[in-house]
C-alpha cells in the first residue's frame, strides 16, 4: 500500500523553489515611510543564495549563530531563507529590548554575526563592544551607508552562489559508485549496504537513508578506510567498543528487521550501488546524531544536519575530491561482523602461533629413509585420520534405506 505522505521534506528551500518555479512574477511587498517598496518573488530565488555565499566569506561554516537586528521588510525575509538553509542558526534579536538586555541575549547565544537595519544602526553600534562573540556587523537596507549587504552580495560571483539543495559546505559531490566483482560480491555489497541504512536510520526520511548510504560509499572510495562496501560498514565490528558503525557492535544485529523497513532499506542501498549519488552530504565521510558529543567532531568540517544526524567531512586536502581516489574491485568479505582477534600488549598486529604438529601430519615417529620400504597396509591405515566416535543418536541412521519397514 503506497502511503500519501509525500516524497520531499517539506523544508524552507523545497517551499522556496516551489514559489519561484510556479509563482516568478509575484511580489513581496515592504511598507515604507513613502509608500512601499517591491521585489519579486524571482529575485528571492536567488538573492538568499548570494547571501549564504556571501555569509560563508566571513567564517559561517557550521551552526553558528547569526543574528538579526530588522524590521519586518524584505530583508529580513532573505535572512529567514537563507541562514537556517546554510546549516546555520538564525537567531532572532528583538528591537524592543533594553540595551543591556539585547547585549545579554547576544553574548548568551554567541552570535557570529548580526544583520543589522540600516534605521536600527544608532540603536545597536552603542554597545556592539559589550558583544564580546560578535565579529562581523551587516548593514542591510535601501540606505545603508557601510558595509552594505548588496555590495557584499555583489563581491560574490554567481559561480559561488550556493543552491539550497547543497548544504553550505557540502562542496563537491562524489562520484557515481561503479559496481564490479561476482555475483556474490555484489549480493555481500547490497546486504551490507542495507544493514548500514537499516540499522543507522530506519526511522529517517528517506533523504535520510540516503545520506547514510553515501557515506559508507565516500569510505569505500577514500584510502584511509577499506576498499569494500563489507569491509567498511563492519569495519572495528571485532572490538566490544571502537567499531565504525555502533550498530556491528551493540548487539543491535540481534533484533530482527522489520519487512517493511527493510525493504525500505533495501531500495536505498539498491539506488546507491546502481549510481545514484545523494549530493547534499557532498564528500562527507562521518556523522553522529544530534544527542551525543563525540571527540572527533571538533577536528572535522561540518556540512549539514539531516534528520537526526549531522554529517562532517576530512579537513583539509583529505576532505577534497582529489583524495577520493581507490576504486573499488568487489572482493567483499562476509556480510557479517569480523571475527575477534587476540590483541597484543604492545600496539601492532599479533603473529599468529604455528599450527600443533599433529595438525600438519608430524608426530614423534621419525620419518623413515628414502628408498625404505613402504608400510604395510594395516600400519598405513592406523596413520589415516580417523572419523571420530558417532553420537549414540545417530548410531542407527541410514537403516531404514537398507531394511524399510524395519524397527528397532
Amino acid at each position: 500500500m503506497r502511503s500519501t505522505m509525500q516524497d520531499d521534506q517539506l523544508t524552507i528551500d523545497a517551499i522556496r523553489r516551489h514559489v519561484v518555479a510556479v509563482h516568478p512574477d509575484g511580489e513581496v511587498v515592504t511598507a515604507t515611510a513613502d509608500g512601499s517598496r517591491t521585489r519579486s518573488y524571482a529575485e528571492l530565488g536567488e538573492r538568499p543564495s548570494r547571501l549564504a555565499s556571501a555569509l560563508r566569506g566571513l567564517g559561517v561554516d557550521g551552526d553558528q549563530r547569526v543574528a538579526t537586528f530588522q524590521w519586518n521588510n524584505v530583508e529580513h525575509l532573505e535572512a529567514y531563507l537563507a541562514v537556517p538553509s546554510m546549516g546555520a542558526v538564525l537567531h532572532t534579536l528583538n528591537i524592543r529590548l533594553f540595551p543591556e538586555q539585547l547585549v545579554y541575549v547576544a553574548n548568551h547565544a554567541e552570535d557570529h554575526v548580526v544583520i543589522v537595519d540600516d534605521s536600527l544602526v544608532g540603536l545597536l553600534a552603542p554597545r556592539l563592544e559589550e558583544m564580546t562573540t560578535v565579529e562581523h556587523v551587516v548593514v542591510a537596507g535601501p540606505e545603508a551607508a557601510t558595509a552594505d549587504l548588496d555590495a557584499l552580495r555583489a563581491d560574490e560571483t554567481p559561480l559561488e552562489t550556493v543552491e539550497f539543495a547543497e548544504s553550505h559546505g557540502a562542496g563537491a559531490a562524489a562520484q557515481a559508485f561503479r559496481q564490479t566483482g561476482s555475483g556474490l560480491d555484489k549480493a555481500r555489497a547490497l546486504q551490507c549496504l542495507s544493514m548500514a541504512v537499516y540499522y543507522e536510520a530506519a526511522s529517517e526520511s528517506h533523504a535520510g537513508q540516503q545520506a547514510v548510504a553515501q557515506v559508507v560509499l565516500n569510505r569505500v572510495a577514500h584510502p584511509a578506510y577499506p576498499a569494500s562496501v563489507c569491509g567498511v560498514v563492519f569495519q572495528g565490528s571485532e572490538r566490544t567498543t571502537g567499531c565504525q558503525f555502533s550498530f556491528t557492535c551493540d548487539g543491535s544485529l540481534g533484533r530482527r528487521p522489520s519487512r517493511r523497513g527493510w525493504a525500505v532499506a533495501q531500495s536505498v542501498a539498491l539506488a546507491a550501488l546502481a549510481g545514484e549519488v545523494y549530493r547534499p552530504i557532498g564528500l562527507a565521510t562521518h556523522y553522529h546524531t544530534h544527542y551525543v558529543n563525540p571527540y572527533w567532531a571538533a577536528s572535522l568540517d561540518f556540512i549539514r544536519s539531516i534528520g537526526a544526524h549531522r554529517f562532517y567531512r576530512w579537513r583539509g586536502g583529505a576532505g577534497t575530491a582529489g583524495a577520493f581516489t581507490d576504486a573499488y574491485a568487489g572482493s567483499e568479505p562476509l556480510a557479517a561482523p569480523n571475527v575477534a582477534r587476540a590483541e597484543a600488549s604492545t600496539p601492532g598486529p599479533v603473529d599468529p602461533a604455528p599450527p600443533a604438529n599433529a595438525t600438519i601430519g608430524l608426530g614423534s615417529t621419525p620419518q623413515p629413509p628414502v628408498g625404505a620400504p613402504a608400510a604395510s597396509a594395516q600400519q598405513a591405515s592406523e596413520k589415516l585420520p580417523q572419523s571420530g566416535r558417532v553420537r549414540e543418536e545417530y548410531a542407527n541412521s541410514g537403516r531404514w534405506i537398507a531394511e524399510p519397514g524395519k524397527s528397532d
